[in-house]
């Protein structure tokens, strides 16, 4: 199941004038972010998501432009999810607006799996007034593929042995880890859809690609045993910030990370999780991109997670203005409640104020209480 424009439809179901009219959400206009997502009829001008908001306001300059609503958003993609967790225990989400369900063993409770799709469907936009896509299939991979190609508000049904006649007329970049690189190395072989690759024989593919061409090879006849898992610990968690103008200046690039720190520390805190790695990413004004990590002792708090990632910035020499700054948190485990004792003193007091700080900021929300390098000083006279 894969909702249809997702961000920009809630805001046209909770704002009925904006319906029928290009909506774009996601950073300023006058920025330069990007698209998180946008409507069908901002589509129709060339605006995608991801693309750049400068770019999208040049293509639909009369469009309505929307920032980000994280918290409405979420809450309309946990009624979503718990439609579908009324069909089946395996729901496997894959991102707010996207899920795999396993209908397997469910006929004698809703019927075909087709009746099912279409009820879940019905109650999805029966209750929260949106439209969702689907793809059914014989796995997963195939479900995806099948579930992006009648949007918005459709249905694709892929029966089991045709896995392969279904894929054939497809583009060559349908397929998982087809990229540009990889989509000209088969360029280079006469291949532009998945049919052509699929005349291809496994050895040529390896040798070609290594063993990336063997799994390609798979994905071209529908090949794809990967249960649907209901859930699965997130591999990092990472903020980023693109500035409205590069800049140079480290004592804006250091407020930046401590910020970022402090959210990806409350992230981690809300699923019982530390990171042991921290991970500085910077993209200077030609787009070159730069990373460095460090690793030590796990940890989800702010100060810490901000410490660590403010020494990897101390060391590099800005030969450039900073388009963007990140910090990502990753080599995640389980946090370990009950036993702050192992723990320094400092570490301790640390983890019971962010505990503390969580407690607040949940009630009367985020801008409640934050660290003192975060507070705007009003200028002096």
């Amino acid at each position: 199941m894969d909702m249809d424009a997702f961000y920009a439809s809630v805001e046209q179901r909770d704002r009925p004038e904006l319906r029928g009219r290009p909506v774009i959400v996601g950073a300023d206009p006058k920025g330069r972010g990007v698209v998180s997502a946008a409507s069908y009829e901002a589509r129709v001008f060339g605006v995608r998501s991801a693309m750049p908001i400068g770019k999208a306001a040049r293509l639909c300059p009369d469009g309505v432009f929307l920032p980000v609503d994280m918290d409405k958003y979420a809450g309309a993609s946990r009624q979503i999810m718990g439609i579908l967790g009324d069909f089946s225990p395996l729901v496997e989400p894959v991102s707010v607006d996207e899920a795999f369900v396993d209908l397997t063993g469910t006929a004698s409770l809703f019927g075909p799996a087709p009746e099912a799709v279409r009820e879940i469907k019905r109650r999805i936009r029966a209750e929260t007034g949106l439209t969702a896509s689907a793809g059914l299939a014989a796995n997963k991979f195939i479900a995806k593929v099948a579930s992006d190609l009648k949007k918005p508000d459709g249905l694709v049904i892929v029966e089991a042995g045709r896995e392969a006649e279904f894929l054939a007329p497809l583009p060559i970049e349908r397929l998982w880890g087809v990229g540009k690189a990889t989509a000209k190395d088969l360029a280079a072989l006469g291949i532009a859809t998945i049919g052509q690759l699929q005349r291809l024989s496994r050895a040529t593919l390896v040798a070609r690609l290594g063993d990336h061409g063997a799994g390609l090879h798979d994905l071209a006849f529908g090949r794809d045993d990967r249960p649907v898992e209901p859930w699965t610990p997130p591999k990092s968690m990472g903020a980023e910030t693109t500035f409205e103008r590069d800049t140079t200046d480290r004592a804006r690039l250091d407020t930046t990370l401590r910020g970022q720190a402090e959210r990806v520390a409350r992230e981690l805190r809300a699923e019982r999780l530390a990171a042991a790695r921290v991970t500085l990413k910077l993209r200077f004004a030609d787009f070159r991109t730069l990373t460095r990590s460090h690793t030590s002792d796990p940890t989800q708090d702010g100060l810490e997670l901000y410490r660590r990632v403010a020494i990897l910035l101390a060391r590099e020499t800005l030969v450039q203005p900073v388009r963007l700054i990140g910090v990502s948190a990753s080599a995640l485990t389980a946090e370990q409640t009950g036993q702050l004792g192992l723990l320094g003193d400092d570490a301790v007091r640390r983890e019971r104020l962010s505990r503390a700080v969580d407690r607040i900021t949940d009630r009367f929300g985020l801008d409640a209480i934050r660290p003192a390098a975060l507070v705007r000083r009003p200028p002096r006279d």
